[in-house]
């Protein structure tokens, strides 16, 4: 599992959110999550990177590492 996987579930649990409150949260579409999270998608784009880490109030630096 890749850093991001990890420290996307490990925030969205902590917070108690689904993938699918998260992905409205941020404005990301539900799938985006999933594939994260799943490790499909290593690269995210830095929009949605950002959109995530607001939803989820920490920054891309943490969200990232």
């Amino acid at each position: 599992m890749s850093n991001i996987q990890t420290t996307l579930r490990k925030l969205r649990e902590e917070k108690g959110l689904s993938q699918e409150k998260l992905a409205r949260l941020s404005d990301v579409a539900n799938n985006t999550i999933i594939k994260i999270e799943g490790g499909k998608n290593q690269n995210p784009t830095l929009d949605t990177l950002k959109k995530i880490s607001k939803a989820l109030e920490v920054s891309v630096d943490d969200l990232i590492k």
